[in-house]
């Protein structure tokens, strides 16, 4: 058992003795000061206090202590323990500035838009409590139900904000609080009373194939831009499209070590940190986005495999542009306000085509967007083979790209077969070509003397229609019958022919 006595230590400058509480526990000593002083006459000749308002006052703190320390069992604890166990008893704490180490360690540990979320939460929370000094005992059962309440029109943040303050909350207790020891800072859990509304369903945004072809063949509209937003619009909702859904951050984060042999193998940014196998994923590169592959590539000095880097701060920066750009497009072909697409709408569009036109599962759609499930554990056991994610992608193109309505032709090369980086032709040998607009077969040539695709697309330019609007983008598939080998191409009326 700690023993508790009012000392004093050594004069200050002024004359002026500072009151302390000694504690003496297993033999060790630390000392409680208080806000009380005493002058040389309120100590005896061998420094005792012998002050009547200061040792009515000491006496009076040491009862209280005394009755902390038989509540709790401190013969595991050091003095400094019992002291801060003493000291710390009805200090109430700032859930502000813990829910801000929080999110410091969320950001040391990678997970910088999981941070995001929870500085989203707490920044509405203080909002709500008018203080960026939210205490523990601030949150009741009451304030907090009423906090939730105020948002209640949202769609998602309804949700979202008070599960990230509960997991704040929750860690909280399991740092400061010790149940062994009877240590309890955070006396009350008001998340055991409250209820917590579901988020809105996500609304399907999926578009059909047909305003998929007519979005990639829209003119695209004027711009003085050296780089138009809806230029990288276009072309990154094409990326999205063509690499099973990837996220805009996926394709922001993307390393040269992430390219390998045709593929990017890569760990999805959204749920890395929270599976097993960090979310890792290989997808193969199709042929028809190879030109957006070599447009977007950064410099030889970068480590990053794409440019955007250059051009955008941050991953959010570079979303928040792409859909600006996707959205003056949709401006631009008439679609009402409400009815705007986002990168995300190619996410949901691949899946629901892979599933509804080219006879995917929902297993299969979810196994090729690198989603979670449930087989976590058989998963481990398994080295993956993700060719089927690579064949039913390249059926998603070829349906969406490659075809009017459900014609399925096949464009991509066989697994085994590695993609040349440059397709050359030869005089010599037979070639086949089609140019597609809108999904359909526009101009076509079989014939051979081509000594490259510059000389075959003059061939076919010719016999495009006239109704082809200017910026428009026409697609050609060029196929070396001897070789068995094909390229394709993306030109731009005005431009490219």
């Amino acid at each position: 058992m700690a023993t508790l006595k009012a000392c004093v230590r050594r004069p200050r400058k002024d004359g002026f003795w500072q009151v302390y509480i000694r504690v003496t526990h297993q033999r060790n000593v630390g000392f409680i000061k208080t806000d009380k002083m005493v002058n040389a006459s309120g100590l005896t000749k061998s420094n005792d206090i012998k002050d009547a308002f200061v040792l009515r006052y000491c006496a009076d703190l040491i009862i209280k202590y005394n009755e902390l320390l038989n509540k709790t069992d401190i013969n595991s604890l050091n003095v400094n323990q019992v002291i801060d166990y003493l000291t710390t008893e009805d200090d109430d704490v700032c859930f502000s500035e813990y829910a801000r180490q929080h999110v410091g360690r969320l950001i040391s540990n990678g997970q910088d838009r999981t941070a995001r979320n929870y500085e989203l939460a707490l920044g509405h929370l203080e909002r709500y409590f008018g203080t960026t000094q939210v205490m523990f005992s601030q949150l009741t059962s009451t304030a907090v139900t009423l906090w939730i309440k105020s948002l209640e029109s949202t769609h998602r943040a309804k949700e979202m904000y008070p599960v990230c303050m509960r997991q704040v909350f929750r860690a909280a207790v399991k740092e400061m609080n010790d149940y062994d020891n009877d240590i309890i800072r955070i006396k009350t859990n008001p998340w055991i009373k409250v209820q917590i509304p579901q988020s809105d369903r996500t609304t399907k945004r999926a578009i059909s194939a047909e305003d998929c072809r007519r979005f990639f063949s829209a003119p695209l509209p004027p711009s003085k831009m050296v780089d138009p937003l809806p230029e990288l619009g276009h072309d990154i909702a094409k990326l999205v499209l063509c690499l099973a859904g990837m996220n805009t951050i996926d394709l922001y984060e993307l390393k040269k070590e992430d390219y390998k042999c045709g593929r990017f193998c890569y760990k999805r940014a959204k749920t890395r940190h929270s599976r097993k196998d960090e979310a890792y994923f290989e997808m193969r590169i199709e042929p028809v986005i190879m030109p957006l592959i070599e447009k977007y590539k950064a410099d030889d000095d970068s480590p990053y495999f794409f440019n955007f880097h250059t051009r955008y701060s941050t991953a959010d920066s570079f979303c928040a542009n792409v859909n600006n750009g996707i959205k003056k497009i949709c401006k631009s072909i008439g679609l009402p306000k409400e009815k705007w697409y986002s990168v995300y709408t190619f996410r949901h569009t691949w899946a629901t085509i892979a599933q509804n036109d080219c006879g995917a599962n929902i297993a299969e759609v979810g196994f090729a967007m690198n989603h979670s499930h449930g087989h976590t554990v058989t998963r481990g056991y398994i080295k993956l083979d993700f060719t089927p994610a690579w064949e039913l992608n390249a059926k998603v193109i070829d349906f969406v790209l490659f075809s009017t309505k459900k014609s399925k032709q096949g464009m991509a090369d066989d697994i085994d077969n590695p993609v040349d980086k440059q397709f050359k032709l030869s005089p010599k040998r037979m070639v086949y070509a089609r140019a597609y607009f809108q999904g359909a077969v526009i101009a076509e040539v079989t014939d051979i003397g081509f000594s490259n695709v510059d000389e075959v697309m003059q061939r076919l330019v010719p016999k495009f229609p006239s109704t082809i609007p200017m910026r428009s983008e026409v697609t050609f598939r060029i196929k070396d019958v001897d070789t068995d080998k094909e390229g394709i191409y993306v030109r731009t009326k005005g431009k490219g022919f």
